[in-house]
């Protein structure tokens, strides 16, 4: 599956063997590894590119996913871009051009705090396991969102691509040992939890544009009510091309 993948550390040290795991699972072939960098927050919040290990000739530029993900965690005073990344960001960044939900976008902002680095990569995988194991032995907060199969990101896609990363993680999860189950079963029930609470907003959002006395605006504020009782995200699975 092809994905964004971020590991938060909690210094450049473990960052660095961290993408040591990241380049040597990609020789073994474990996991395809398109692009990658490795981002670091001062004690002043100023986000930064650090020097990364050499990986290839192909990795000298990054992807536009990557980049488009790195200029939006520089937050509002822009991003400090090595010359060597070959890249010039602009302000006009957002989720949408990264492919990626905001919700995720989110997450890695309240995860990568001053002083923490991450490293982040576009990277094709089958299992998650063979990077989460290694990268949380050594400490690391593993974060994935599949890409969007467009360019523009709507809700829906963001929908589809958490419900594939749910039946991704359910196939493993019947492959692995016990331990590894429950692991995979937190991640899991968070991805429920999120398309929930994605499904919940996009009903409300669809409320406020109805008339507010009309039959429509009743039946879907009804449907919001049932929210609150879950929402049977397997009876609405998106097929998506395994890209």
């Amino acid at each position: 599956m092809h994905r964004v993948l971020v590991v938060v550390f909690d210094d450049e040290t473990k960052a660095q063997e961290g993408e040591r795991v990241l380049l040597r699972l990609d020789r073994e072939d474990s996991i395809i590894v398109y692009s990658h960098a490795v981002l670091a927050k001062d004690a002043d919040g100023t986000v930064k590119l650090v020097p990364k290990q050499t990986f290839g000739p192909l990795d000298t530029l990054l992807s536009a996913p990557l980049a488009s993900l790195i200029a939006l965690l520089g937050g509002p005073s822009g991003l400090c871009v090595s010359a060597s990344t070959g890249f010039t960001f602009g302000q006009g960044a957002d989720a949408d051009n990264a492919r990626l939900g905001e919700d995720f976008v989110d997450d890695l902002r309240n995860a990568i705090l001053p002083g923490k680095v991450a490293v982040l990569s576009e990277i094709r995988e089958n299992w998650t396991s063979p990077v989460d194991v290694p990268m949380e032995h050594i400490g690391g907060m593993v974060f994935r969102r599949s890409l969007s199969n467009v360019l523009r990101t709507t809700d829906e896609d963001n929908l589809a691509a958490m419900e594939a990363d749910v039946g991704q993680l359910e196939a493993e999860q019947s492959l692995s040992d016990s331990d590894r189950k429950e692991q995979l079963q937190k991640k899991i029930d968070q991805l429920h939890s999120r398309i929930n609470s994605r499904l919940q907003k996009s009903d409300e959002r669809h409320v406020a544009a109805l008339p507010p006395n009309s039959e429509g605006c009743r039946e879907r504020k009804g449907d919001i009510g049932n929210l609150h009782g879950g929402v049977d995200t397997a009876s609405r699975k998106t097929d998506l091309p395994d890209s």
